[in-house]
């Protein structure tokens, strides 16, 4: 039986033999550490539903006492297969693939923009792996092997998947699961039954990303404010913040804003300087706090902070949190701890309506909104456990959509504050972060120029992210994961805030280790800070088109088939920043040229003026990274203007 779009394209096909559900019963325990979960997986039963009846919009694929239900209405550009399953089973999904076609999405993918072959994790789970950051310290250089994209996990899995033939396939579940792109069929299976598969064909990888404004509002934006220069990565305290702000106003630094992640206090371990979690300014390091954001305010500055949804063991709010009940237990009653590196946190419980609360109406709207801050990084959201109990629900459900929950909190928070000028970023996510995340970033990179995890990363995991729905994604200009060799020169700063320079935020981050990490601020780096901040601020009539597009559902960073075949694809780490600049990002070390193919048509280089279609090789001295603008822009005054003040 066959299974048609509302165009009359194919579907999907189910046959007894190539049967289009099968249902499974999985046995499955969870080993978590630090974010990641290890699975220990024993199918007990495999039964495909060989058998197919219809009954008007109805359709039931059965084996013997087994059945599932599906119903098919059009929606869009495409059609909406909603299913009713038996509790308690797992189901398995095929669709037919083509021999020539590749596949984008499944959430932020770090490592591949084709999925094609792979198998691809719907679990939400810490990126970062300490085995592989031991690793590159034991192995120098060319001794370390790069990790293949199996061996690397997601902070973001979405079900959310478009083809090169211009398909689009989106799975309604939050269960536990795998998408498995093989050479004859794809196969996805979840832990329980979903709720609905979407399939939709269009003219146009726009058309599709579109799409998914049926099932989730995009809500993400940037304040006005973000556009005028750099958010600089900061910390040490109150004298320190100061310092820094005049310091950098005087150089000549396109300062938008100024995010001190120890806001709240900050605990030295092994792996270097992390926040103390404990959501209330720490009154010895940033001392008269509100004085301070007020006197950055007068120089057009503002404030930042960070915050996530779990407190660190003994703490001030700990101890209250715990009285209250706010926190996460395990089946004996006790708390339920998550480590971070070397400390023991609590996690509060987002199912818990007066948890919730007090997250927003004190850590949030008291500690943070009302004491001046503008913005902060809502980290975390990945660590929930599935044995875990919960105030209402089950954990083992909830997993995937925790980091949305999280999400969902602190945009309520802003909302009933009544501020519209407020930002907040979110690290993990699932299908629907675009409804409440402003803006997401990439993750924990390292610090070097890997493929695996660091500065080359950014593109394709903000590439999957654009076809899974999620338009406006940023990353820390810099890296964050440094451990004894592994730090960041000069040199790695620049190219990495040139990249940052054409993208929808610019906003640094001093490391885990500051003191051994180059900064905005070095003597060799602050001549191209000065610089770059002045281009990414001059760009604001084009960055505010940008964002518009985003609000449409348009990725803000696209690869470089996008208005193409994917027939055209020759690299994976350039991309379109909107439709009229081409970027390629110098990821080589010592590099002072860069190859670039140039999508169809003619472009003209930034900083010479110069116009080039075709394959060719550029010069790419420091500051200047390989950047084309389309010859017919409509920002052509705009571009010329950047290559007359900065060439």
């Amino acid at each position: 039986m066959d299974f048609f779009l509302p165009d009359g394209s194919p579907a999907f096909s189910h046959t007894a033999d190539r049967p289009f559900a099968t249902l499974c019963r999985i046995e499955k325990t969870y080993v978590a550490d630090r974010g990641t979960a290890k699975v220990t997986q024993n199918e007990v039963l495999r039964l495909p539903l060989t058998d197919v009846a219809q009954d008007g919009d109805t359709t039931v694929f059965s084996s013997g006492e087994h059945a599932l239900s599906m119903t098919a209405k059009p929606l869009g550009k495409g059609m909406l297969y909603s299913f009713s399953g038996e509790p308690g089973f797992a189901y398995s999904f095929r669709l037919d693939a083509f021999p020539d076609e590749a596949v984008f999405g499944g959430g932020e993918q770090y490592r591949k923009v084709n999925l094609r072959g792979e198998r691809v994790s719907n679990f939400v789970s810490e990126h970062i792996k300490a085995s592989t950051i031991i690793e590159k310290t034991l192995l120098v250089g060319p001794l370390y092997r790069e990790k293949d994209h199996s061996q690397i996990g997601s902070y973001s899995p979405i079900p959310a998947f478009v083809t090169s033939r211009h398909r689009m396939i989106f799975f309604q579940t939050d269960s536990d699961g795998y998408s498995d792109f093989g050479d004859e069929s794809y196969v996805f299976q979840f832990d329980r039954c979903p709720a609905s598969l979407f399939l939709a064909s269009g003219s146009s990888y726009e058309e599709l990303v579109r799409q998914h404004l049926l099932f989730y509002p995009n809500r993400q934006h940037l304040p006005d404010w973000c556009l005028n220069g750099m958010i600089l990565g900061i910390q040490g305290g109150t004298d320190t913040i100061l310092a820094k702000a005049h310091a950098m106003q005087k150089a000549g630094v396109e300062v938008c804003g100024i995010w001190a992640q120890d806001w709240s206090g900050s605990i030295r371990t092994i792996m270097g300087k992390q926040v103390w979690w404990n959501w209330e300014a720490d009154p010895a390091l940033y001392h008269n706090i509100d004085t301070m954001i007020r006197e950055l305010g007068g120089m057009g500055i503002r404030f930042l902070a960070y915050i996530n949804p779990y407190l660190v063991k003994d703490s001030k709010l700990y101890n209250h949190c715990r009285e209250l009940g706010y926190l996460i237990t395990k089946k004996d009653g006790s708390v339920y701890h998550i480590r971070s590196t070397t400390f023991d946190a609590g996690m509060l419980d987002l199912t818990n309506p007066e948890a919730v609360r007090f997250i927003k109406d004190v850590l949030i709207r008291k500690n943070m909104i009302n004491i001046g801050i503008s913005g902060w990084m809502a980290d975390f959201g990945e660590y929930l456990p599935v044995d875990c109990v919960l105030y209402d629900g089950d954990p083992a459900l909830l997993h995937n959509q925790w980091p949305v929950l999280w999400a969902k909190v602190n945009r309520e928070a802003i909302e009933e504050s009544g501020r519209d000028d407020l930002l907040f970023f979110t690290r993990a996510g699932y299908a629907g972060i675009q409804n409440y995340a402003p803006i997401m970033w990439n993750g924990d990179q390292h610090t070097d120029l890997t493929k695996d995890y660091g500065m080359p990363t950014v593109m394709p995991a903000s590439f999957s992210l654009g076809f899974s729905g999620v338009p406006l994604v940023h990353c820390d200009i810099g890296g964050f994961f440094s451990f004894d060799r592994m730090h960041r020169n000069a040199e790695l700063f620049i190219r990495w805030m040139e990249m940052c320079t054409f993208s929808p935020l610019m906003r640094s981050h001093e490391s885990l280790r500051p003191w051994a990490n180059s900064q905005f601020d070095s003597k060799k780096v602050l001549p191209h800070t000065v610089r770059l901040t002045a281009v990414h601020r001059t760009l604001r009539p084009y960055l505010k088109h940008v964002l518009e597009e985003a609000s449409q559902g348009i990725p803000a960073i696209r690869p470089d088939f996008w208005f193409g075949s994917f027939d055209s694809h020759r690299d994976e780490y350039a991309y379109y920043f909107g439709d009229d600049l081409f970027v390629a990002p110098v990821i080589k070390r010592g590099a002072v040229r860069r190859s670039v193919c140039l999508p169809a048509g003619d472009w003209i280089h930034l900083w010479s003026g110069q116009p080039f279609s075709g394959d060719v090789a550029v010069p790419a001295p420091l500051g200047y990274p390989p950047v084309f603008y389309r010859k017919e822009s409509r920002f052509t005054s705009l571009f010329e203007e950047i290559r007359n003040q900065y060439e």
